[in-house]
């Protein structure tokens, strides 16, 4: 017997969540973007990504569900002398948690690229220094 509903396909119907390849791209994409000058003052940051901040990142934070963290920033940030990469010392790093990334996205009126840029860019604020509370005040100063 033929169903009464015609096959509904749409453009969403043969995706995949985006993997770590399509979060990669987007962050580089969203690097890309910066201004020249902010870009080069991020120096030699790396940006890693993974599904979730392992179990001793959220222990250290005090965090319990991985899907409320969505980036780190880990390293010397160059408001404590950051700026060069000293022998033995690891290189700064932002992280982007693909999985808590993808749950927020899935609740919220924001594009992938947008919030992925989001992030990436709040993490690179902690590389210079700046506090959540410092961002969350530049960010309201600038919805005026």
């Amino acid at each position: 017997m033929a169903s009464q509903h015609p096959a509904r396909r749409t453009e969403w119907a043969t995706r995949l969540a985006p993997d770590l390849d399509v979060f990669e791209a987007l962050a580089s994409e969203a690097l890309a973007s910066l201004p020249a000058d902010l870009l080069a003052r991020c120096g030699t940051i790396q940006i890693s990504l993974a599904d979730y901040a392992d179990e001793t990142v959220l222990d250290t934070m005090g965090i319990e569900d991985p899907y409320d963290l969505l980036g780190l920033f880990e390293g010397t940030g160059l408001a404590e002398g950051g700026g060069e990469t000293m022998t033995g010392q690891m290189p700064n790093r932002i992280w982007l948690y693909r999985r808590a990334i993808l749950d927020y996205w899935a609740a919220h009126e924001e594009t992938l690229g947008d919030l992925v840029a989001h992030v990436l860019i709040h993490e690179i604020g902690h590389h210079f220094g700046l506090s959540d509370a410092d961002m969350e005040a530049i960010e309201a100063a600038a919805d005026l």
